[in-house]
């Protein structure tokens, strides 16, 4: 009862509190006024009685008191005339207004502005910064990218506009991005479409401007939008400025080039990841390959000055550098030349394209007089032989990925298709089959997430297993005209999960069935979240394509050295120079202790550059799962059948 009484008493005294408050300013100025008379009244009244030097007189003693109260409340408190009195006590509270006025104006203004800071509405005052411009996934793994490829610089700044709450975003960032080092991440709050509200983050002083496509399906006109309101802000900003920008849909890719101008860079989220599947699936192990070649952790791509090999051949420079890996030149003129002629020239204006851990690492010592040529294996050509390959789930991607395959198999190789099989897929599927060359395409319906279905196929007879997303819905439930409609974020971010969700499924019944034949399924999956690739039921070192972190990483590569646009749309086509991984033993001795010089001479005389390899060995142990980029051409190693060698090769 006691601890009830005292509930309601403050519950009352509570809300005789909140009336006060509500009967305006000059109710509230009124009653801290008595307050304040309450309790500094009594106060000097104490004060003064218990001084021994104060008067002794009642009417000394009253004065006393209205001295001490006038200097606690800032009023003077003179002592004289009664109209002297009136005159100082009017001074005093006509000052004591002026200055509470001051005070609030100036507290008002800081208050005002600490909001507008919050709001993120003020504008960036950078030079040389990234701007970011949209917010997805995305933008933790570029933000983190872009960190580690300015680790070694001494200041540099990160700016996100996007249309969400600045501190949201900063929480956001911080949360996932937890070491920033000496970069800093400024949000702003805008939107990218509006060139008024672009100009928060300055895009006009930046050395690079990524455009980041939002979640889902239906964000190229976004991004389309955002490149056309940029070069509203900044006209011909693709000039002056890098500008790497991303589409999803292959059909938008052309229209978001214009928009983007000559100078800007727009890579195809479909285009990409189909021909990374495709190269992946027919190279198991491409993946960790690519995966270490764009992060800025490890080795990555830079460029040398000729220098002294100026005048030399590009043959001579594969054994040039011992800590970097050539891979072609930088033409004069901007153009790329990837894996040329080893009799081929360098200018004196060229400079090398290179596998090295920073760009001050690339520095020339000769490795010439570590190859060994009695190691050298010549090996005899292969007939290549017709696969039998098989194709998990349908999705907008799917017809990218037969194309691409037609043009990297043999004749006679057939692809069986398994989907959820409604007429909008079936049509497309059998439109997709028509025309090709050299892959006979069979459509079977069926939910790839079925134990019962999978086990039908005998997975463990085809060559190649490649797993991509599929919702479950028909193009016509889940789809519109992405050239025409807005962002939905939300629903499709669902497609998303879902996608990866049945693809988790159907990982699982595959290892199910590869350990019931006791065999290892040569298996390549694509997924959308790179947090699910890390739930995946696979074996270690298991190839994965993550459409949204493979174009996070090339973006940030991009935006920092722009001519690698021209060097990954090269190792991405099917036609030109492409990255293999080969059996060792038909360039170097297995069993024999050699160098990596050797490895790289003897990939010369087959027009190939070896940039690193992988060790069976160690191919289900990580981190690297036995993938070495880019080793020092000194050291020795003792190579096993089984291992390969990563070349850059003609396809």
């Amino acid at each position: 009862m006691a601890g009830q009484h005292r509930t309601s008493f403050r519950l009352r005294l509570r809300y005789r509190f909140d009336h006060l408050v509500a009967g305006g300013t000059t109710a509230l100025i009124g009653w801290l006024a008595l307050a304040c008379l309450a309790v500094v009244v009594p106060a000097s009244t104490v004060l003064v009685w218990a001084d021994r030097t104060a008067p002794t007189t009642p009417s000394g003693r009253l004065t006393a008191v209205w001295v001490s109260v006038g200097q606690t409340l800032k009023i003077g408190g003179a002592v004289g005339p009664p109209l002297y009195v009136l005159a100082s006590v009017a001074l005093a509270l006509v000052a004591l207004l002026f200055v509470s006025a001051l005070v609030s104006l100036i507290t008002t203004g800081i208050n005002r502005r600490i909001m507008a800071l919050r709001l993120g509405h003020s504008t960036v005052i950078e030079r040389r910064h990234t701007v970011v411009l949209g917010w997805s996934d995305q933008v933790f793994p570029v933000i983190g990218e872009l960190v580690a490829a300015h680790a070694n610089q001494r200041r540099s700044a990160l700016a996100v506009l996007a249309p969400m709450d600045k501190v949201a975003m900063e929480e956001e960032i911080s949360t996932h991005v937890t070491d920033t080092g000496r970069t800093r991440i400024i949000c702003r709050t805008g939107l990218t479409t509006d060139p008024t509200e672009l100009a928060r983050v300055s895009p006009q002083t930046a050395k690079a401007v990524l455009v980041l496509p939002p979640g889902g399906d239906s964000g190229d006109a976004h991004v389309v939008k955002t490149l056309l309101a940029l070069d509203a802000a900044v006209p011909g900003a693709a000039g002056t400025v890098v500008v790497v920008a991303a589409v999803r849909d292959s059909r938008n890719h052309a229209t978001a080039r214009l928009a983007a101008g000559p100078g800007g860079h727009v890579l195809c989220v479909d285009d990409i990841v189909a021909r990374l599947l495709v190269q992946t699936a027919r190279q198991p192990g491409l993946s960790l390959v690519y995966q270490e070649l764009l992060d800025f952790e490890g080795d990555e791509f830079h460029t040398a000055a000729a220098g002294d090999l100026a005048g030399r051949t590009f043959g001579e420079a594969l054994l040039a550098f011992t800590t970097s890996s050539v891979l072609g030149l930088l033409r004069a003129d901007g153009g790329v030349v990837l894996n040329p002629d080893p009799g081929t020239a360098i200018g004196a204006s060229d400079r090398i394209v290179v596998i090295s851990q920073d760009d001050d690492t690339a520095v020339p010592a000769d490795a010439a007089s570590y190859v060994d040529e009695d190691a050298f294996v010549t090996a005899l050509p292969r007939t290549p032989a017709p696969e039998r390959l098989l194709l998990l789930g349908w999705n907008r991607r799917a017809p990218l990925i037969l194309e691409q395959l037609d043009e990297y198999v043999s004749p006679g190789t057939t692809l069986d298709v398994v989907a959820l099989g409604d007429g909008a897929t079936v049509r497309t599927a059998r439109e997709g089959a028509a025309g090709r060359r050299r892959l006979e395409v069979a459509f079977h319906s069926g939910d790839i997430t079925n134990p019962q279905v999978l086990e039908k196929l005998d997975v463990p007879s085809y060559d190649s297993v490649v797993v991509i997303g599929e919702t479950g819905r028909t193009a016509t439930e889940t789809g519109t005209d992405t050239a025409a409609a807005l962002p939905a974020p939300p629903a499709e971010t669902a497609a998303e999960t879902e996608a990866d969700d049945r693809t988790l499924v159907t990982l699982l019944h595959l290892r199910a069935i590869g350990q019931a034949a006791h065999r290892e399924l040569t298996l390549t999956t694509e997924m959308s979240d790179d947090g699910n690739r890390l739930l995946a039921p696979a074996r270690a070192g298991a190839d994965f394509i993550v459409s949204g972190r493979l174009i996070s990483l090339l973006m940030t590569q991009i935006s920092e050295s722009h001519y690698l646009a021209a060097v990954f749309e090269e190792l991405f086509r099917a036609e030109g120079q492409e990255l293999y991984l080969k059996p060792v033993t038909d360039y170097v001795l297995a069993g024999r202790e050699v160098t990596f010089a050797t490895a790289v001479a003897s990939a010369r005389r087959r027009r190939a550059c070896a940039v690193g390899y992988r060790l069976r060995a160690e191919a289900a142990t990580g981190p690297a799962y036995g993938v070495r980029i880019n080793p020092d051409k000194r050291q020795r190693i003792r190579f096993a059948e089984g291992d390969r060698l990563i070349v850059l090769a003609e396809s």
